[in-house]
């Protein structure tokens, strides 16, 4: 019996051993975790760290005592705050950070006051903060804007034509007979001053035997007679050189060799011989080819790479290592349906007239712009299908999207109008990732959203009761009840004022009122009707929650 009471009382010594030991070590983890100074060492906090504490995003609870602040001090939008020396842009509610507001108050959506947005925030202008290791693990890449000029490099395939502003048309200038034909088939080539024809005109025998019958006779008043036979030598057909050679020679000569007036090829051939041709009637028609034209279609989306006056390079199978220089001499106001294309007419320089019509010759628009242009990386540039924007990087991190108006492409570059400026910096890689993250953070500014104000007439409507509480030259200030057509709950909040002949008369705080309302292109409510409750309840407002 005493060896067992010694056993026990062994047992519950070590007990009691071992449980003041585990209270010690208990204890003193309760003091080190409630002093964690006493053994760690602070790093002293740099000024630069300071300020980018106090420039970092603010909690909703410190935005509305900063807007409590700013109520008291008579502070609005574009003013410095004292306290923290930052410039305030706008006041929003959180919850709708698509509605902005100049002035701090009561949030018209929420029982809850709105939040300043600072210049150097996260949510000034839709920026959105990404840090280093984040753009390294996006795969971020900036490229510089910068200052140049677009050569744009077009190709394009045309056919050969003749230049129908190089053309010539033969005509008997009387009538007539065809007493000898010098070129007889059509597509022949010609020189210039080439005969042509000869013929054989009867009623210039007459004409020429009166003049020279005028010039033999004597006499001291004859020279308004001969003027009188030259003039009808005119009439008859005949040229000045006609009419000085049978002065020159004194005889008559009713046959005369039409000529080529230009070097080419006869295209129409419509005299034989010992036809009888009229006054007026053609007899050749002649297209030169020391130019030629070449007729090129041009994809609609490159049309605005070419334009009149640029130089072009041509080249053909059928000339191999030479190169026809030209300019495009027209874009044609057409556009073919079925392939969506304009076709460019370009003007040749012929020599050795090697270029002939129908054959193909690949060209190269060479049309270096001389006018300097904001120029980014075309993969740079979003279409989003409602806008144009890229995405700009700015210091610390920072990134926002901002509309550009883009203009031609080359190469690999695109011209920018409008939107940036010079030596600015835009993201060329994982734009759609900063996105994402600016989504994510709930920055409103985003690539695909364009803010489109919905016009008031077309805004629906929403009704209430409520009961006034404050008016003001710009504002109502109404307790309503819950409106079920906007989900919105019961809630004290301001309503921009309709004109004064809306308002019901002798209206003030403590009336009982039926209401509605819809909200504007800036998210805030416009009263659109008032009148006085047909029915006051002692309850707490109900809101009919129709929409119109």
């Amino acid at each position: 019996m005493n060896k067992k009471t010694s056993t026990a009382l062994l047992l519950l010594a070590a007990i009691g051993v071992f449980g003041g030991a585990g209270y010690g070590l208990y204890m003193l983890g309760m003091k080190n975790g409630a002093t964690p100074t006493s053994t760690t060492s602070t790093a002293p906090v740099s000024p630069t760290a300071e300020a980018a504490s106090s420039a970092g995003s603010q909690s909703i609870a410190e935005g509305e005592e900063a807007t409590r602040r700013h109520i008291s001090a008579g502070l609005k939008a574009g003013d410095t705050d004292p306290a923290t020396g930052r410039k305030v842009l706008y006041y929003h509610d959180p919850m709708v950070p698509s509605s902005k507001f100049d002035k701090p108050a009561k949030s018209p959506f929420m029982d809850m006051m709105l939040v300043p947005v600072y210049a150097d925030s996260d949510s000034d202008q839709g920026k959105v903060t990404v840090s280093p290791r984040v753009q390294q693990n996006l795969g971020v890449r900036t490229a510089l804007v910068s200052e140049g000029t677009l050569s744009p490099q077009v190709s394009a395939v045309g056919s050969i034509a003749f230049n129908e502003r190089d053309q010539a048309i033969v005509q008997a200038r009387a009538t007539g007979y065809v007493e000898r034909l010098h070129v007889r088939a059509t597509l022949d080539r010609v020189s210039k001053g080439q005969p042509l024809v000869d013929l054989y005109v009867p009623d210039w025998v007459a004409v020429q035997e009166e003049f020279l019958s005028v010039k033999r006779m004597q006499g001291n008043d004859l020279a308004s007679l001969v003027d009188g036979a030259r003039q009808r030598m005119r009439q008859a057909g005949m040229s000045e050189e006609q009419i000085r050679n049978i002065e020159a020679t004194g005889r008559a000569q009713p046959r005369t060799t039409i000529t080529a007036p230009l070097g080419g090829v006869v295209v129409e051939l419509l005299a034989r011989d010992g036809m009888t041709v009229m006054a007026g009637s053609t007899l050749f028609r002649i297209n030169g080819l020391a130019t030629v034209w070449a007729n090129a279609e041009v994809p609609e989306s490159q049309s605005a790479l070419v334009r009149p006056g640029a130089k072009v390079q041509a080249r053909s199978p059928a000339a191999p290592g030479t190169t026809f220089d030209g300019k495009v001499q027209a874009i044609l106001p057409e556009v073919n349906p079925a392939t969506r294309t304009l076709k460019a007419r370009m003007e040749l320089a012929n020599p050795g007239s090697r270029l002939v019509p129908g054959m193909f010759v690949t060209m190269q628009f060479m049309d270096t712009r001389a006018e300097k242009a904001l120029l980014v990386p075309t993969e740079a540039v979003i279409q989003t299908g409602k806008r144009t924007v890229v995405m700009l990087a700015e210091d610390n991190g920072r990134f926002r999207p901002v509309d550009v108006e883009a203009g031609i492409e080359s190469g690999g570059q695109t011209e920018i109008k409008r939107g940036l400026q010079n030596g600015q910096r835009v993201v060329v890689s994982s734009q759609f990732l900063i996105d994402s993250e600016a989504s994510l953070k709930g920055v409103e500014a985003r690539l695909n959203e364009v803010p489109k104000a919905a016009p008031a007439a077309n805004a629906p409507r929403h009704e209430g009761q409520a009961k006034v509480d404050a008016i003001t030259k710009d504002a109502v200030t109404l307790s309503h009840g819950p409106i079920p057509s906007i989900k919105w709950g019961a809630m004290t909040m301001d309503f921009k004022s309709p004109p004064p002949k809306d308002l019901p008369r002798n209206l003030a705080p403590g009336d009982r009122i039926d209401f509605e309302f819809y909200v504007d292109a800036e998210g805030l409510p416009q009263l659109t009707r008032v009148s006085p409750a047909a029915s006051p309840s002692t309850t707490t407002p109900a809101a009919s929650g129709s929409k119109k």
